[in-house]
């Protein structure tokens, strides 16, 4: 099954369109492993998939820990995204994507900033050979976005001078990504790229929550899936926090 049908698959079956950033995880009891077992295991029935990044990566390895919060979010049926940013020349990036693909991840976030031939290229290669997904960072949901993907630039592919995001939107049209991300604190660009995307691909809204992005406005404008961290696991009880997240969230999805 394919990254994109898997996503939906387990959208379809959980009512949800949460995708949990495992990021920040409060870990006084057991150690950050544990912690993020428990974590995972509380709100599994309120999310359809799972995101970590280096906060778990760094502390926890690759081969061992990480692996083993891979299993977990298999075993509870959730498909596992590594928000890597892949972003380095071809011959490094294709190992980089085939280390975490052969660790278990379904898919893995690259930066279109490097470009296809000898950037990207091998990326896409290696998760088309091992049935995974790639998701590009078209909008990032930090303030400092606009200092790369806000620029206004010159496309020699069209010459015309146009947002740098609605470049990278175009390009993950091109490409046939496997999803798109636009921060759920900027509203508008997710309505400009879903423009673009049509229903094409899907659109990933992280910075719902503590970065300020509004869960309701991040759907409306056309994201499907919302990434949320700290406001479930830094919840007084985030199993009650990512299920109320959850029934908001796809509340609006079949308004």
């Amino acid at each position: 099954m394919s990254f994109k049908r898997m996503m939906e698959k387990s959208m379809r079956e959980r009512n949800s369109s949460i995708v949990l950033a495992l990021d920040s995880v409060p870990s006084e009891r057991g150690g950050l492993l544990s912690a993020s077992l428990r974590m995972l295991r509380s709100v599994h029935p309120y999310i359809c998939a799972v995101k970590i990044n280096n906060h778990l990566l760094l502390p926890l390895g690759l081969h061992g820990g990480v692996e083993r919060i891979i299993e977990e979010a298999h075993s509870l049926g959730l498909p596992i995204i590594m928000d890597c940013k892949i972003n380095d020349i071809g011959y490094t990036n294709r190992v980089i994507a085939e280390n975490f693909f052969n660790a278990g991840f379904d898919a893995v976030t690259a930066n279109p900033f490097v470009g296809w031939e000898d950037g990207l290229k091998p990326v896409f290669e290696a998760a088309r050979k091992m049935n995974r997904g790639v998701i590009l960072l078209v909008y990032m949901s930090h303030k400092a976005s606009r200092e790369g993907y806000g620029q206004t630039v010159y496309d020699v592919e069209t010459n015309e001078r146009k947002p740098q995001y609605i470049i990278f939107a175009e390009k993950a049209l091109a490409w046939k990504a496997d999803g798109a991300v636009v921060g759920g604190t900027y509203p508008e660009k997710i309505r400009e790229v879903h423009e673009v995307l049509k229903e094409n691909v899907p659109i990933y809204s992280p910075g719902i929550g503590a970065q300020g992005g509004s869960l309701r406005a991040a759907i409306s404008s056309g994201a499907k899936y919302v990434i949320i961290g700290r406001a479930i696991t830094l919840a007084e009880k985030p199993e009650l926090a990512a299920e109320r997240l959850r029934e908001e969230s796809w509340k609006r999805m079949i308004d």
